[in-house]
């Protein structure tokens, strides 16, 4: 395709897609031209019917032949990125909107949004559609298991250049999570931003932000975070929080990734949280100890049958949900039991903290507490709550709010990694990575005759997803065991002194 039947087609396929209105077209054009260098334009080119991610690679490639850019993934993003600005709202107009449609419904408000972000190719559609994404069924339901391959993989000169910039390198924005990312053009090494754009909220009389994930890993997977600069912190603020969200979008979900190393997300500079309109299978969790708290007659407590110590809170007031959950954490937080490995602090280090969890069902909150501790020891030095060795050629990374709820996001190597086990399994060939080897033996062993060319996908599923239960158990500090629940009733009863 030429580059003006390109152009011509990315301003149709903007169009339908609801980005500008017919009466914008030739404004868009002429943008888009003079960003592109092009001083004519010949109207005899129609458009076809080609997506929008497709068309804005057609675009780079004339980008780079003609050299208005280098061959270089963040030079390209920038360049697609301000081509996509030229179709977005500014902010001021995008939240008027966003709130106009509010008023009318809050899930009609958000899944505009969540449109604008796709269509405008802020959420990298046609990079996500590359994960392996399945279902694994379990004792505890159904877990979701995805394949990361969307982010895309960066040359050799791209990574040598990164390295020199560092040396000089911009302090703004400070985080990948500040609102000063908003239309920020972006830099090598730095993501570019300037189709991005924020839904301004108040969450316990605090300025946050929504935003969606540029790489989705379930529906509307937002991120919300604090206009403020600051190191994660769990805390009454934090329960308070998430529950004024739910509130105000009550078919989101909202949770925090804990605050401590190990246990905690990959971005513990910035207080954030993510949300989204997506049932996981903790949330389908049944209730398997119920109890009450003295101090809190109103709030329904208990804990729930899955493979992480969670402790669920249930009732329709926020303040005395909240009272109860701070409540908890401070006992959680100075609490040890030596017999099933629990040591509050190490000297003035302190272990124990809390992945919180807000919904709203049943018109009333309900608010998951997953009990955390990031000690490690000689046996265990990457975490003694932290997967263990034997699933590491699974998983070896932090668990994190959204494989606690029960969705593991796994590394891109397995996708080469477990065809090998596949063509190993049913006999093509015994070429299998090291550390797969041992887990090959015993799922051949297993399976014995079960395992064709017809069912050795099905089989490897769901051993990936057994791999995945053991890591969630692994990161549970009371162990789904006799002993281990137990000592889990043990710190329950400390909450009725």
């Amino acid at each position: 395709m030429d580059i003006y039947s390109v152009i011509q087609s990315l301003i149709q396929k903007a169009t339908t897609r609801n980005l500008i209105d017919e009466r914008d077209q030739i404004y868009v054009r002429n943008q888009l031209i003079a960003l592109l260098k092009i001083n004519h334009w010949d109207e005899s080119h129609e458009a076809i019917d080609v997506e929008i991610p497709d068309l804005l690679e057609d675009i780079m490639g004339y980008a780079v032949e003609t050299g208005l850019i280098r061959d270089l993934l963040d030079e390209k993003e920038i360049f697609s990125s301000k081509l996509m600005d030229i179709f977005m709202p500014r902010p001021s107009d995008l939240n008027r909107t966003f709130f106009e449609i509010y008023k009318e419904n809050p899930k009609k408000a958000t899944s505009f949004f969540y449109e604008l972000s796709k269509n405008s190719n802020y959420i990298q559609t046609k990079r996500i559609a590359k994960n392996i994404s399945f279902q694994a069924e379990t004792t505890y339901g159904e877990l979701d298991i995805t394949i990361n391959l969307s982010k895309p993989e960066k040359d050799p000169k791209q990574i040598a250049m990164e390295k020199e910039m560092k040396v000089t390198d911009s302090n703004y924005p400070k985080c990948l999570l500040c609102m000063e990312n908003e239309g920020y053009e972006g830099r090598i090494g730095y993501p570019a931003r300037s189709n991005h754009r924020l839904i301004p909220m108040q969450l316990s009389d605090e300025q946050w932000f929504l935003q969606y994930s540029p790489y989705v890993y379930y529906n509307e997977h937002c991120i919300l975070f604090s206009s403020e600069h600051r190191d994660m912190r769990i805390s009454r603020e934090t329960f308070s929080r998430l529950l004024s969200f739910v509130e105000q979008f009550p078919h989101y979900f909202a949770g925090s990734n804990a605050d401590l190393p190990i246990v905690g997300g990959s971005i513990l500079s910035h207080d954030h949280y993510q949300g989204g309109n997506y049932e996981f299978a903790m949330a389908r969790a049944e209730e398997e100890y119920s109890f009450s708290l003295d101090a809190f007659p109103n709030v329904k407590a208990g804990t729930i049958k899955w493979p992480m110590s969670v402790i669920r809170l249930r009732g329709k007031n926020k303040e005395e949900l909240t009272d109860a959950a701070e409540f908890i954490l401070n006992e959680w937080i100075s609490y040890s039991d030596p017999s099933v490995d629990i040591l509050s602090h190490t000297e003035d280090t302190r272990h124990n903290t809390i992945t919180p969890i807000s919904r709203y069902k049943n018109n009333e909150f309900e608010l998951d507490l997953v009990l955390r501790n990031n000690r490690a020891n000689d046996q265990h030095p990457l975490g003694i709550f932290h997967p263990h060795e034997d699933v590491h050629h699974i998983k070896k990374e932090n668990i994190g709010l959204i494989e606690v709820m029960g969705l593991a996001v796994l590394p891109a190597r397995l996708k080469r990694e477990l065809e090998d086990v596949k063509n190993y399994l049913i006999g093509i060939d015994n070429k299998v990575s090291d550390h797969h080897v041992k887990w090959a033996n015993e799922i051949s062993v297993r399976y014995d005759n079960e395992i064709t060319s017809e069912s050795v996908e099905e089989i490897l599923r769901a051993e990936v997803g057994q791999k995945f239960l053991r890591v969630l158990m692994d990161a549970g500090v009371f162990k789904r065991d006799a002993v281990g629940q137990e000592a889990f009733r043990n710190f329950i009863h400390t909450l009725n002194p």
